[in-house]
Order: C-alpha cells, then sequence, then structure tokens
C-alpha cells in the first residue's frame, strides 16, 4: 500500500469522499438524518489529505483540518469495503496523525457515531477517548467526539 499525501482537491480524495457518503447512508442514513452534517464536511478547507493506493488503484484516504492554533480535526477517513479489515484504516490515521504533528498541533478531534463500531474501534485502539461534543456536534445527540493528544 502507498499513503500518498494531497490535498483536498485531489480527484481521488473527492471520489473516496463520495463513496464514504454513499457508506454512510447505506449504514445509518434510516437512522440518522445525514444532509445536516453536510455543511461540515465541505472539502474546500481540506490542505492536507492522504490517498491509499493498491498498485495505483485508490482504496482509501483520509484528512486533517485545522480547527484552532493548537487543535486539528480528523475528517473523511474511509477505506473501500475490499479493503477494510487489513489494518490500512489504522495506518492511514496513524499517518494522519504524525502529519499534525509535523505541522505543530498538540491534539486531535474527530466526530463520529457509535453506530460506526469499527470505526469507533479503530480511533480506541489508536488512544482516542470520548470527548464532549464540539463545536458544531454540540447537541447532536447521534454525534460522538473523540480526542487524542499528539505532540
Amino acid at each position: 500500500m502507498n499513503y500518498i499525501r494531497t490535498d483536498g482537491k485531489n480527484e481521488d480524495f473527492i471520489e473516496n469522499c463520495r463513496l464514504l457518503d454513499m457508506d454512510l447512508d447505506r449504514r445509518v442514513g434510516r437512522q440518522i438524518k445525514r444532509e445536516k452534517y453536510a455543511k461540515f464536511n465541505q472539502l474546500d478547507e481540506i490542505r492536507e489529505a492522504i490517498v491509499v493506493y493498491d498498485n495505483g488503484k485508490p482504496v482509501g484516504g483520509g484528512a486533517i483540518r485545522r480547527y484552532d492554533e493548537e487543535t486539528i480535526e480528523l475528517k473523511r477517513v474511509f477505506v473501500h469495503s475490499d479493503y477494510q479489515g487489513q489494518g490500512i484504516g489504522s495506518t492511514l490515521v496513524s499517518k494522519l496523525i504524525e502529519w499534525a504533528a509535523e505541522l505543530g498541533y498538540r491534539r486531535m478531534i474527530l466526530e463520529t457515531g457509535e453506530l460506526l463500531a469499527e470505526s469507533c474501534a479503530v480511533y480506541r485502539k489508536l488512544g482516542f477517548q470520548v470527548i464532549p461534543n464540539y463545536g458544531p456536534y454540540e447537541g447532536m445527540q447521534e454525534s460522538l467526539c473523540m480526542g487524542k493528544e499528539i505532540g
């Protein structure tokens, strides 16, 4: 697997985000009205993204986005279904954490949901802990926010 640094304008990253949205619609769309999250998932502010390739084929990706001076937010992490369960997601998030630390951030936060058990397991394995819902996710009961010190 190759983990290539890019940005939110990368076509493979954009396509991965489209596949993520389709997967979320399929998995949680019946329980959660996902359209309210769309405004928080715009790609125009994504300057740091990673796309994962298997022999030149994009199979996953994720990004980080500045939240404040010391905090960066993990965004749009998704590994294609045929490649899940192989540790790619854990490696991807680890590489995004490394990049954030290189940029001088001290803390990483993220928003997910209890319905996404596999994602929650990856984040917990990497040392993320549940935190109070932050910013746009305050008051959204279906949101689960997590954080981790990185620097």
